[in-house]
């Protein structure tokens, strides 16, 4: 099959790899349809290489046709049209029946002391094949592979595979008040979600980000949005009558703009030999941490910050004595996209489109076209925002 396979920094190709073939009788094999570029993709495009080998398979936005199943397999079937989850999980241990599957006790790579494996992501997360790609094994298929309609386009579903729960999980966690006001940094796919589901909700939402395509997509959906400038967080109290936004949503993660001396870190680690870059990245502060510090300065006292965004340091330097004193609330994790789906599911079927699945997608082409379109997308060219495959 043909598959995209990391090669170094910045650099990834499209190569003729082995199939995948049934390894336990849980698993399933899918033709994938549709796959997507994750913006945390990026991370694995720009930072994460340590970690990874060269030929590994990315991605971990997937859906397709069920082709082949284990004989453990009970509740699906070849030709079975599937969204499979990001994050890999038994759907019964401990964890998982809290609703906490990204935390799944089968499936921890504890050699990392990581939580839930996930698809395509890194010695970190259990280094599992991802969907980028013509076809996918997906381990204990029953749980982690999502029954869809067949009639609906592959963007009314695709999206359940990872950036639309986690938005959901981030409004969530978000604890935003009823008729309460919500601020979002981060325009990208995720970012996009939040302010829809903010807004579904029923939440005034104020979205910030530097790039203007990005905004003008979120004005399209009634999202007031305001480019981010280095008084953003001064401007936008004033909007909330001096006192802040209720709740905040950090949507941008490790690469936020500005943050030079974290910048000059990750640069540095893309230099090392693996084992001391591995090193690095376990015991320092590698993040860029402007977003996160702005959403908790900006936040009201005693609001909550949710972080969307992804983070990779363990020694990141935080404003401890100020979120104290504001007694600010901060949650975050990897998303639990089995304990969102039956919310979601109906409003990415209903006909109305609440959410605005339909309108995400900006560049829809084969997979051979992948690496270009990493490319772009890292640079925010095109007015790239979600990136769709084809293979």
């Amino acid at each position: 099959m043909r598959a995209l396979t990391y090669q170094g920094k910045r650099s990834v190709s499209v190569e003729t790899v082995p199939d995948p073939v049934i390894e336990q009788p849980t698993d399933a094999i899918v033709r994938i349809t549709s796959t997507a570029i994750c913006g945390s993709d990026l991370h694995l495009y720009e930072l994460f290489g340590p970690f990874l080998d060269r030929g590994d398979i990315l991605g971990h936005e997937p859906m397709g046709i069920v082709e082949e199943v284990g004989s453990a397999v009970t509740t699906l079937k070849p030709g079975d049209r599937v969204v499979v989850t990001f994050t890999i999980a038994c759907g019964h241990c401990y964890m998982c029946s809290r609703g906490l599957q990204s935390q799944c006790e089968t499936t921890q790579v504890r050699e990392y002391g990581s939580g839930a494996s996930l698809f395509g992501y890194t010695k970190l997360y259990g280094q599992v094949p991802g969907g980028q790609a013509e076809l996918l094994r997906v381990p204990l298929a029953d749980y982690n592979a999502v029954k869809v309609g067949q009639e609906l386009p592959d963007e009314r579903y695709l999206f359940l595979s990872d950036i639309l729960p986690t938005a959901w999980q981030g409004v969530q966690y978000a604890n935003v008040p009823d008729g309460g006001t919500l601020a979002v940094f981060g325009l990208g796919p995720v970012g996009q979600f939040v302010t829809r589901v903010g807004k579904h909700l029923g939440y005034e939402v104020i979205a910030v980000d530097p790039v203007a395509e990005r905004r003008a997509m979120a004005q399209r959906h009634g999202i007031e949005v305001h480019d981010y400038s280095d008084d953003i967080v001064e401007r936008l109290r004033d909007r909330t009558g001096g006192r802040g936004p209720d709740s905040v949503v950090d949507a941008v993660g490790m690469e936020a703009h500005g943050g030079h001396v974290a910048a000059a870190a990750q640069a540095a680690v893309g230099i090392l030999p693996k084992p001391l870059a591995r090193t690095v990245m376990e015991a320092a502060g590698v993040d860029r941490l402007t977003a996160v510090h702005d959403a908790l300065d900006l936040v009201r006292r005693g609001g909550t910050v949710s972080l969307s965004g992804v983070y990779g340091g363990e020694a990141d330097p935080m404003p401890m004595k100020s979120m104290f004193d504001k007694q600010v609330a901060l949650r975050m994790g990897q998303c639990n996209v089995r304990s969102w789906i039956d919310d979601i599911l109906p409003l990415v079927e209903d006909p109305a489109d609440p959410l605005g699945v339909m309108d995400l997608v900006t560049h829809t082409v084969p997979l051979d076209d992948a690496p270009h379109m990493y490319e772009v997308f890292q640079k925010k060219e095109d007015g790239c925002v979600k990136v769709v495959l084809r293979p």
